[in-house]
């Protein structure tokens, strides 16, 4: 059996479709998760990974390990990583940031301890670095679904933000095939893109223009506080306005998993065109 936690995410909900479709036993894991979320056959778990899983552990094959922010900033690592020290393989969703932010509470070391705990359960294991996800566009949705028009900081700056499908894709080939264990793939798009260049796509999908507004990084840090913590914005914006040589690398990790080259921002933007009209 292989249990995706985060099944209901923009990652964890595409991957238990895959794995479901490869004709693999799973067991999809989100705190408010029901059958009406999950395909026919995939067995919903309502469950907090903060809670022991022990009804699980010794019959679990794989384990795609997701965890979420409050967890990952407060949550004990090695308790949360503990609860699947009998699954033969843990595959877990960390972050570009454990290399290129270091020091960085929110990207860095809270990330860092899970892999660290991961490393020392005693299991199989392969660590998933993305950077920054295309979904994170559904942000812009209600400013483009009610006025036409998007506000972002940074707006000539590219990062090589990745298609979470992609993600998935990975995590399913790394769950249930050989050859990745003590892997770490760093995964991204297959080139650079400004936030105003994401606004066209945008536009493009839709069918409709949309004005793109500058916001200054103090504008930007207003408003990212609404939803998420002071530490989280500061690092968000370092990266988003001054990206690191290798926050701005094309990896050749996802083609070299897949056998074919990454979906673009704009592929998303028209898979996507619905939650923008």
């Amino acid at each position: 059996m292989i249990v995706v936690t985060g099944a209901t995410g923009n990652v964890g909900r595409t991957l238990v479709r895959l794995l479901a479709e490869q004709g693999h036993q799973v067991t999809a894991v989100a705190r408010r998760i029901t059958g009406a979320d999950v395909p026919v056959g995939v067995r919903a778990l309502a469950t907090d990974l903060s809670q022991p899983t022990a009804d699980l552990s010794s019959e679990v094959d794989a384990v795609f390990l997701l965890v979420g922010g409050e967890l990952m900033m407060a949550g004990d690592a090695s308790q949360v990583v503990g609860a699947w020290a009998d699954a033969g393989k843990i595959v877990l969703l960390s972050s570009q940031g454990v290399a290129t932010r270091a020091d960085s509470p929110s990207h860095g070391l809270a990330l860092a301890a899970f892999e660290q705990a991961v490393m020392a359960s005693g299991t199989d294991w392969t660590f998933l670095r993305p950077g920054g996800f295309a979904s994170n566009a559904f942000a812009w949705a209600p400013s483009v679904t009610a006025a036409r028009t998007i506000a972002a900081p940074f707006g000539e700056v590219g990062l090589p933000i990745i298609d979470p499908d992609d993600i998935a894709a990975v995590a399913a080939a790394t769950l249930t095939q050989p050859g990745h264990e003590k892997a770490i793939y760093e995964l991204t798009g297959p080139a650079l893109t400004t936030p105003r260049q994401r606004a066209t796509a945008i536009a493009e999908a839709i069918g409709e223009p949309v004005t793109f507004r500058e916001q200054t990084r103090e504008e930007a840090y207003a408003q990212m506080l609404g939803f998420m913590p002071a530490q989280v914005v500061e690092t968000t914006l370092d990266i988003l306005g001054t990206p690191t040589v290798q926050e701005q690398r094309i990896s050749p990790d996802v083609e070299k998993i897949l056998g074919r080259t990454p979906a673009t921002f704009a592929d998303w933007a028209n898979r996507n065109a619905a939650a923008f009209r």
